[in-house]
């Protein structure tokens, strides 16, 4: 199935401050962990409960493993590293931590067969 969009009206104000259209992705639901645990377990030979498992492991795991400044490489999915933004200083010692810190966040890389997938394009239908 190809991925929705609509067309959204925008206000422009940064020229002529008329307003604008553009096309926006529709997002048509969620998919949990019980869900996914579902449907991988009709194509493997693992249970639902044993995928869910993993996949609670999994978030747990990185989530202990950013904390400690690693970087995760998931084969499939891509790469995830925290990092944060900060205030900036004209001299170093007046940056501390943590109050100098404004909000953490994960980067993610996704891998090359990801990447390829996103320059080439996917379908794309406009919403009913």
């Amino acid at each position: 199935m190809a991925l929705q969009y609509r067309i959204t009206k925008r206000a422009n104000n940064i020229r002529e401050k008329s307003d604008i259209y553009i096309m926006q992705a529709v997002h048509t639901g969620k998919i949990d962990a019980d869900e996914l645990a579902e449907v991988i377990s009709g194509e493997s030979s693992l249970t639902e409960a044993d995928i869910k498992a993993v996949l609670l492991s999994l978030g747990k795991k990185m989530q202990f493993y950013l904390q400690q400044g690693k970087i995760v490489e998931l084969d499939a999915i891509g790469t995830f590293k925290m990092s944060f933004q900060c205030e900036s200083a004209t001299d170093p010692s007046q940056l501390k931590s943590p109050q100098s810190i404004k909000k953490f966040h994960i980067n993610y890389q996704p891998t090359k067969k990801i990447k390829r997938l996103l320059k080439n394009g996917v379908p794309v239908l406009k919403e009913k």
